[in-house]
């Protein structure tokens, strides 16, 4: 060790949290589930709609992707105190974000893990089948359009969410207070908290 190491502390913030195995198995289960099925039924899909309706398709679910992990991002960028405030004043929303924030690790999984990397496995198949479906409508001879469109959806996909970022980093405690907003007229939070 240098001297430096016995110099420098860092404050952990969750370092005395335990690991939540128990959230770890149940949204791996729950993916697995997810997954399949809207994967079974985007390919099913693909396969019965035009060329255009695909593309919408597979444009709506990068967008689902690109806002999800804004979401996710937002979560863990977002600062809590502002909230304490807002509920001493009984703002409708603000216990819901702080609950939030405070499990940010278990709602960025969900939103970043869950949703936005099943959006972006099923993004790449339907785009695959997009692709082929355009090799057999063009007798195999489309291989340069292919290509740009593969390229296109890796550029939507990876610009919309580098800018969905920023959103999420810049506006974190006004997307979390409208996530708490949207939570406060559940039952979600009281049950829990």
């Amino acid at each position: 060790m240098s001297k430096l190491d016995n110099k420098v502390k860092f404050r952990q913030q969750n370092g005395n949290k335990q690991i939540n195995y128990q959230w770890i198995v149940t949204i791996s289960l729950v993916t697995l589930v997810i997954a399949m099925l809207l994967s079974y039924f985007s390919l099913l899909f693909m396969n019965i709609v035009s060329l255009i309706g695909a593309i919408l398709l597979l444009l709506v679910i990068i967008s689902l992707g690109i806002f999800s992990d804004l979401l996710g991002i937002a979560v863990t960028a977002a600062n809590e105190t502002p909230f304490h405030s807002m509920a001493s004043c009984k703002v409708k929303g603000a216990k819901e974000s702080i609950f939030i924030i405070r499990n940010a690790s278990s709602v960025s999984n969900f939103f970043n893990d869950v949703i936005g990397d099943i959006a972006g496995i099923i993004s790449g198949s339907a785009s695959a089948a997009i692709i082929i479906k355009l090799m057999l409508d063009s007798d195999g001879q489309e291989l340069v359009t292919s290509i740009v469109i593969g390229g296109l959806i890796a550029a939507f996909t990876v610009g919309g969410k580098a800018y969905g970022k920023e959103i999420a980093l810049r506006h974190s405690n006004a997307i979390v207070y409208r996530i708490g907003i949207i939570l406060s007229y559940t039952n979600i939070v009281k049950a829990r908290g």
